[in-house]
């Protein structure tokens, strides 16, 4: 026998506000004989008996100013403790959030201070040439916010370049900024000519993707469409990809 209980509780948001839970519902086992204050008993019917009760011992918990309770709710988590940056900025720069905190978990893991040992700086990993890019002083990479920032407008410079139609798959755009940020542009551009070239679909990932690995045979990268020369780093570039869309997905599903 299942009695179902209803908590009426509030919960605070992400943000900070708080707002109105709904009625929520709690499945509890219950006997089918239970004993009544004055020592009665009575028989449960077999068929599931559903009572709305406010739980007052689940109430009186929330003993803290402005704790509040959610039983079952599903409630935003946080993605790092840059959420609150990366929402602001994404905003501001037509990115989502999200999308922006999978490339800082792929890029440093979250971790502000890093730098690698060709130069790339940040949560983001902005490289110092992008710093010039946008006229910005390379110590400033340092700052977290700016380097965000700067990351954002590589972005929006990637899509803006990359002119891929608005039919395309969202998938397939993104999988393409992506491999931008990671290999660069000039290689991704270089894979997409040489698609276009052999008649493939230059705005599909996996026709991309399957020509930045091209892009290590003399016979691909000596071709006339090629600019940025040989490439040997696609798996690298694909890895990143995979992941970077794998953990935009998982954070899309958990953050909001």
């Amino acid at each position: 026998m299942i009695l179902s209980l209803v908590v009426l509780a509030g919960f605070e948001s992400s943000l900070g506000s708080t707002v109105a839970a709904p009625a929520i519902f709690v499945d509890v086992p219950i006997t089918q004989t239970e004993s009544l204050e004055d020592g009665e008993t009575t028989e449960r019917a077999d068929s599931t008996a559903t009572a709305e009760v406010l739980v007052d011992s689940l109430a009186n918990q929330a003993t803290n100013e402005g704790e509040q309770i959610a039983v079952t709710a599903k409630l935003p988590q946080q993605i790092s403790k840059f959420d609150t940056l990366m929402k602001r900025v994404g905003a501001e720069s037509g990115h989502d959030w999200r999308f922006v905190s999978a490339i800082a978990y792929c890029e440093s893991r979250f971790t502000e201070g890093l730098v690698s040992r060709c130069g790339a700086t940040g949560l983001m990993q902005v490289m110092p040439i992008v710093a010039r890019h946008f006229k910005v002083p390379v110590s400033h990479l340092h700052n977290t916010e700016t380097n965000v920032r700067l990351a954002c407008r590589l972005l929006t410079e990637f899509e803006k370049t990359l002119g891929i139609p608005e039919s395309t798959p969202e998938y397939d755009r993104l999988s393409i900024i992506l491999a931008s940020y990671n290999a660069g542009l000039g290689h991704v551009q270089d894979a997409r000519r040489l698609a276009k070239a052999d008649g493939a679909n230059p705005n599909s990932w996996a026709v991309v993707s399957n020509y930045l690995k091209l892009k290590a045979n003399p016979a691909y990268y000596n071709r006339s469409e090629v600019k940025a020369g040989r490439f040997g780093g696609s798996r690298e570039t694909l890895s990143f990809v995979e992941l970077a869309m794998s953990k935009y997905a998982h954070y899309c599903q958990i953050a909001w």
